[in-house]
Order: structure tokens, then sequence, then C-alpha cells
């Protein structure tokens, strides 16, 4: 292999090299173009890594650049600095301050199966192993070309009736599945701040895989963590704020596991898509650009990043995804301290790793770093030679029997399919309409109104003008463009400046073949937005866009439409009648966002304004979108985050803008006033003279991101986290404060262990234990029904944050109606990580306890002593 690898690195350096040599110059109406020598001479190098027949995104892209002489051409001849780049790779030796950083762990824990509900799938799976060869233990572990319709699929062991796992996309609905649901994407649910709705989400999501055949879903996320503002990804998650991830995470994987095996992914520190894997996904080893490494001090790691996966872990997940990035220095899915020490130690993780696709970047070493499946194959392994390598002990024999009892522990426990692969089942109906209120409601509270001066909700208007691109369905087919259609993206085929997108060019960013810096479309300008792109995309079988919500309103009430959906400046009929304003903001794996409020839109909305005294905009967004260039307009009177709702979109916002349901969504992110509000963690971090290779992503902020960065630095929001309107009133009073009888607040946990004994699965036991509880009372003092998010920030001693969202609840109250609210604290929910103890430690002193409807409106105040 490392021949091979060599000799493709020469090739292709020699292509390169010939291209800059040879190349015509690129005019602005030609591609670039080379001569056809050089062509030859890459493809030839580059079939090398081709996967015949693959659906894999990754593997697609090198076919499809193999295929299209003209388009590799280009690529090759628009890359001069990968010249550069390939001659320092084969004459200098990597730089020594890219290794070292992380700290080796070893060996890997073998999984116990001694916690609650593992114990009789890990005896299962133990006499199962116990039966097979090394080459059948190996097998299991390691993806195949047939993937049976799946995104990927396991080697089986037919003599003892193991059927292989399909591991299939993604967290909000079967991608590329017929017969499915498309659910809200999971920073929609983050915005709902309802845990009851991600747990009726996440049992009718898992359900439907099921159906399919489908053993593992690859979800939930609970990283990224939305760090970076223009993250690519962040839409996949539920938040910005660890502790609302965790307490959404933590009931999505427990009713996704009531059918089929929960994927929490990405670990850890993945919080951008430039740089997250090598040129060429690294088929090409050591050539160009490697991985971006997130350096990542303990402490913040532990409160921040990990936080969620603790959460995720405690609900008994059955399989983590490592990630594409570094983490500092060292491979995601290579890396002993986060796997092994974090995850199967601090963590005491029972279940098996799998690697994100083309993740795995080394051999044996990965294995014995913690990885137990490699998916959808390996470039660096096969079965026998793994067999191999244990035979002559480079990977012990515990650790691939660990590996494949992992595998077949979580096999046995949540996902035992005879016949598993989706291509049995097209024709099966996953749907359930039982499922039907669960999609329905979790499009609704997703919702957020930001500003509303009395204009709704909506009664009965003679006249309604429906204005912008994203008002409408536009192509739910895989006839224009099958890849963007995968994608979720068959609404983005251009650019706001005309410029066309097309499937390819997708494929080319997923396989991190295009120069840095290089992104989609700002916004989906051929129709309507419910969910972002890329693997974490939603293929319904139909679903409902804003327009045809309102046309079925409208014919209910005899209201006339006025509609314009196509142009930037449309005529507006009366300056008297309302008028609503459909845009959307949109964002993809594999690379990230150019800008947070893209000019094109707001111009049409601005124009729109100036003509109409009543102009309401709906936002369908991918992630953090500004609004300054409109928001304070006079005629502006209504605005709502849509977020990205699923198929049932047209549906709820007729829900919300007409009053049948008060919006009850809070923001799970803060809106700047500028893209230079949120200072160095706008954008991503990039290759520079320093680290022309080995890009380096220095999170020197710390625990500081979203508000407490603008905490921190004393800037002033537009809309805060945690900020959203309804259509009445309420009042907070009778704050309590009291601790847990009996409760143990010593400030180290009792049932603490040695740092290299594993934890129960989820980490110690005591750190969920309730210490204190907070109640308060809201009274819903309007006029109408709503649900009320009371949310609980702290003020930890010592730990240098003023606030820190540590419990929510969100009820639904009747007019001139009160509720109790309550808010559970957890010794985790009290303790700042001890990085010299390697503790969560309680602190000693007065904690300052903040409710209130945002970050930013404290309502009550006290302290609890500890």
């Amino acid at each position: 292999m490392a021949l091979i690898a060599r000799t493709v690195l020469l090739s292709l350096t020699v292509v390169w090299l010939l291209v800059a040599v040879h190349a015509k110059p690129a005019t602005p109406s030609a591609s670039p173009t080379a001569t056809s020598l050089s062509t030859g001479q890459a493809s030839s190098a580059l079939s090398r890594v081709a996967v015949p027949g693959s659906s894999n995104p990754v593997a697609q892209a090198i076919n499809a650049l193999l295929s299209d002489a003209a388009t590799l051409a280009g690529v090759l001849a628009s890359a001069g600095s990968w010249v550069t780049f390939a001659l320092i790779k084969l004459f200098t030796p990597e730089l020594a301050y890219s290794y070292g950083k992380s700290p080796p762990v070893y060996p890997s824990p073998p999984g116990t199966g001694d916690d609650g509900g593992w114990q009789q799938a890990y005896i299962e799976a133990k006499a199962l192993v116990a039966r097979m060869t090394n080459v059948e233990k190996a097998n299991i572990t390691f993806g195949v070309t047939a993937t049976q319709g799946c995104s990927g699929f396991t080697g089986s062991v037919p003599r003892l009736g193991f059927p292989g796992i399909c591991l299939n996309d993604a967290e909000s609905g079967v991608r590329t599945g017929q017969l499915v649901s498309g659910y809200p994407a999971q920073l929609h649910v983050g915005a709902s701040w309802n845990r009851k709705l991600a747990s009726d989400r996440a049992v009718a999501i898992g359900k439907e895989f099921k159906k399919k055949g489908i053993n593992v879903i690859l979800g939930p996320v609970a990283g990224p963590l939305g760090r970076v503002a223009k993250g690519g990804r962040n839409w996949e998650g539920f938040t910005n704020d660890p502790y609302l991830a965790g307490a959404l995470v933590e009931p999505t994987v427990a009713g996704i596991q009531q059918s089929v095996i929960a994927c929490v992914k990405h670990f850890i520190g993945n919080e951008q898509e430039s740089n997250r894997n090598p040129f060429l996904q690294g088929f090409v080893p050591g050539f160009a650009n490697e991985s971006v490494s997130s350096n990542i001090d303990d402490r913040t790691l532990h409160e921040a990043y990990l936080w969620p996966f603790y959460d995720a872990l405690k609900a008994e997940a059955g399989s983590v995804m490592c990630s594409y990035n570094k983490i500092n220095g060292s491979y995601g899915c290579a890396n002993s301290k986060t796997v092994n020490g974090l995850l199967k130690t601090e963590l005491g993780f029972e279940g098996f790793v799998v690697s994100d696709w083309y993740a795995q970047h080394t051999g044996i070493a990965s294995n014995n770093a913690g990885l137990d499946m490699v998916m959808p194959s390996s470039q660096f392994l096969n079965p026998d030679s793994l067999s191999g390598a244990v035979a002559n002990g480079s990977v012990s024999a515990s650790r691939l029997d660990d590996m494949a009892t992992r595998i077949l522990a979580a096999w046995f426990r949540f996902a035992r399919i005879e016949a598993p692969g989706q291509d049995r089942y097209k024709t099966v109906d996953a749907r359930d309409p039982a499922d039907e209120q669960a999609r329905f409601q979790s499009a609704v509270e997703g919702h957020v109104l930001v500003k509303n001066t009395g204009v709704l909700p909506l009664n009965r208007p003679s006249v309604l003008n429906l204005f912008g691109y994203d008002a409408v369905g536009g192509s739910n087919t895989s006839g224009l463009d099958p890849t963007l259609y995968g994608f979720g993206q068959s609404n983005t085929r251009t650019y706001t400046d005309g410029r066309p997108f097309t499937g390819l060019q997708a494929l080319l960013l997923f396989a991190s073949v295009l120069p840095v810096g290089t992104a989609g479309p700002e916004v989906a300008l051929q129709g309507t937005m419910i969910t972002g792109g890329g693997s974490g995309a939603i293929t319904p079988a139909f679903s409902y866009a804003p327009y045809d919500g309102f046309v079925q309103q409208a014919a209910r009430d005899g209201t006339t439409l006025f509609t314009d959906f196509t142009s930037q400046n449309p005529a507006v009929r009366s300056p008297n009648d309302p008028c609503i304003i459909f845009v959307n903001a949109a964002s993809s794996e594999a690379y990230d966002r150019t800008t947070l409020a893209d000019v094109y839109t707001d111009t049409l909305i601005t124009n729109v304004a100036n003509k109409c005294r009543n102009s309401m905009v709906v936002m369908h967004n991918a992630g953090i979108r500004l609004v300054d260039r409109w928001i304070d307009h006079p005629n502006v009177t209504a605005v709502i985050y849509g977020h990205l709702p699923g198929q049932d979109s047209g549906l709820a916002i007729t829900e919300i803008m007409y009053g049948r349901q008060s919006p009850s969504g809070r923001l799970p992110y803060t809106v700047g006033k500028t893209e230079t509000a949120y200072g160095s963690l706008l954008n991503p971090s990039f290759p520079d003279a320093k680290d022309p290779l080995y890009s380096q992503s220095t999170f020197s902020e710390g625990l500081y991101i979203d508000y407490k960065s603008f905490i921190q630095r004393g800037v002033s929001p537009r809309f805060a986290f945690g900020y959203g309107l309804t259509y009445s009133n309420f009042t907070y009073s009778s704050l309590s404060i009291s601790k847990v009888a009996g409760a143990n607040t010593d400030v180290l946990p009792a049932d603490r262990t040695a740092p290299n004994i594993p934890a129960p699965q989820g980490g110690l036991a005591s750190l969920y234990e309730n210490i204190a509880t907070v109640t308060i009372t809201v009274a819903n003092t309007g006029s109408s029904a709503a649900a009320e998010v009371a949310q609980l920030y702290l003020g930890i001693p010592n730990s240098g944050l003023p606030k820190v969202l540590r419990g929510f609840e969100k009820q639904l109250i009747q007019p001139g109606q009160s509720a109790q609210f309550s808010f559970p604290l957890r010794r985790r929910d009290l303790s700042i990580w001890d990085v010299s103890q390697q503790q969560w430690v309680l602190q000693a002193g007065s904690y300052n306890v903040q409710v209130g409807k945002s970050v930013n409106e404290i309502v009550l105040t006290g302290s609890l002593v500890l």
C-alpha cells in the first residue's frame, strides 16, 4: 500500500507540475484547460482510488472527477498552490509541532457489559465472537462495497447467521429513501426548547429507519456546537449551548433506540468544514493540506464540547462516530486520548466507535487508539491484513475481540434485523399516520417570533401579498440533478449572481478537491428550504411549501392572494395590504458559509418594505441570520426565524401566523447586529503562512462562545440567546431555592475512580444526582394561550462565567392561569472540571441564581450557597 501511495503521489506531483507549465491561462468565460497528456496522467493516477458503483458522496466525487476530463483539468490548472504543497510534502518532513500535543492513552479499554441494559447483549455477543475466526471478526469491522442501498454496510458472517449492519443518514429522516418522512432539523428542535418533543420526534424517526431495514441512524449530532458562526454544519446540531444540546440529545438517543442504534456524532471538536479532511479525503496520503487541528484545552473540552456527549451516553447510545478533524494534533479516529481516554474510560462507553466516512488516516494505529469500525471501507487494511496484524502481535487478540464484541452487543441490544439493507424495502411505506402529530408539532414549535408590532396573528385578511423565492416548493425530484437532490439541495442550483451550482461542484467540495474557502450558494433561490445540505439532509416523499399552506387558508377565508416569487423588486398592488416575504439562508456540509446576511435577499426585503406598510418577513435559516440592514425599517412589522421545519413547513407557518397556536420557539443561538459582533469566532481557521499544510484552529477563547462571548466582550446582540415572543404576556414570581435533603455536597464525587478505570456509561453516577432545586411561578397575564420557556442561568463561583444555562422548562399556560416551573440542579451542573484533579468539582461558595426569559432578560435572582 505504501508503494502504491508513493506512486500515486509522484504521479500527481508530475501532473501538477505539467499543468502548471502547460495549462492555458484561464479567462472569465472559459474553464482552465490542460494538455491531454496531463489529464490522462491524472486520470491514471486517480483511478487507483476510484470506487466503482459506490453511492457514497466522496467516492462519487472521485468517479465524477475521473469521468470528466475537462473538469479534472480545470481543477488541476486552478490549483497552483498545490504544486508548492506537493513539493513541500515530498521533500520536507512534517513539522514536529503538528504532533505530540494529544497525550497517548493505551491500551484501549475493553467493553465489559457490566452497565445496566448491556449485560445480556454482551453475553450474546461474546458467545458469538467466540465461534468466529479472526478473519470473520475482522470482517464485521469493515465496510463492504455492496452497501445494499445504505450509506455503509458491514461485512457479514453467514455461517453464524450474522447478516451485517446497515448504517444510513441521517438525524432527521431516511435520506434518499422512498416512502419516508422528512422531520425538522435538529436546529429547529433546538429552537423548540422542548424535551418531550425531541423524544416524540426521535421515536417516530427510529421507527421509519427500522422499517427500511436500517440498523444504525447516523445521528443525532452532538457536535458541531456552533463555535464558528459561519460553520457549515451548525444546522445539524441543536444549539450553540452545551447544556441545551445535552438536554435535547439525551431524549433523542433514547427515542431512536426504541427501534435502532443511535450513532452520536461527531466526536469531537468538529467545528468547521473548511479543511475538515485532507485533499481527496486523504486517498492520496501525505499530499497537499492535512485536516485542521482543533486545539482545545482540557477544561474547555469537558465543559463545552464533551458536555452533550455525556448526556448522549447516559442515554445508552450504542455507537459514536469519530470526526474528520484532528484534536490537538492527532486525527479524531486515531486519537487515543479522546477515544480511549475520554470516551471509553471517563465516559465508560460500551458501544462501538465508527469512523466518519473516509476519516481513517492510518491502519492498526487507529484500531489500537479505539476505532472499532471503519466506514465505508479502508484504504489501509482489510480483514486478512487485520487478522494478520493480530497474528504478528501488532494488534492484540483481545482488541480484535473487543471490536467485534462492541459491534455485536449494540446489534443484539438495539437493532437485530435479520435481513438489513434499504434495497430490500424500497416499496415499504415507512410512514405511520400515528406519528404525523409529532412531526407537525415539532415543525410548529421551532419557529421563533422576534418582532411583532401587533400585526400577528392574521385574522381573515381580504387581501394578502406573498413575495420571495422561498414561498414555493420548487423541485422535489432527482431528475434535474440527482446529486443535489440527494444532498437536499434541489432548490440550490444557482448563486445569487446567476452562476450555476451543480452536483459535480457539490461532490468536489465533499471530496475536498476544490480550494479552501470555496462554498456553495448563500440561498436556495429555486424554492423553499426545509433542510440544510449534505449527508444530514432529508428527501421526503412530499412537502408543504409556505405557499401551499396559505392557499389552503385563503380558500377557507376567501382571501385574495397576489404573488410574485421571482422578482427582487416586486410590484405591490396597494401599500396598505399586508405583505409576507419568504426568504432563506442556506448552509451545507463540506463548506462553511460566506456570509450571515446576503445582499440579494436583504435588497428584496427592503424593496418590498419601501412599498408596503405592513411587511412581514419569514426566514428559513440553516444557522444564524443577521437582519440589521432592514430590521428597524418602519414598515417591517413582524419577523419570524423559521429555521428548517421539514416537510410540514407550509402547514406549520400558517398554524402560527393565523394564531391557531402561539409561537413558542426561542433562539438557540445569539443574533449579532453585524458580522464583526462575533469577533474571532465569525470565520473558520484557514491555512496560513506559518501553517500552510497543517492548519491550526486554536480554541483560545476557551468557554466563551456564543452568548458567553458576547457577555465577556460587552457586545450587545440584536437578539439574545433564548429570546422569542409569543402572543401573550407572562410574569415570574415566587423564586425558591432549596438543597435536596441528604444530597452529598462534598466537593469531589464520592464514586470517583482512578483515571484508568472505566466509569459507568455516561460517567460517574453521582454526576447525575440532584443537589438542589429551583422553582418559580409563571402566570399568563395576556389573553391568549401560549407556552412559556423559563430559563435558569447560574454564576458558578470560580468559573469566570457570569451566566451559564443550567435549566429550562416549557409549559403551555391558559390565559389567567399560572404554573410552577422546576429546575433540578445535578452535581455536574454545579461543578467545574478541575484539570489538576481530573474530576468534576463542586465549588464552595455562593452561586448566583438567575431566572429569566432569555440570557439578557433576567427577571428573578437569588443565591445558592454550598
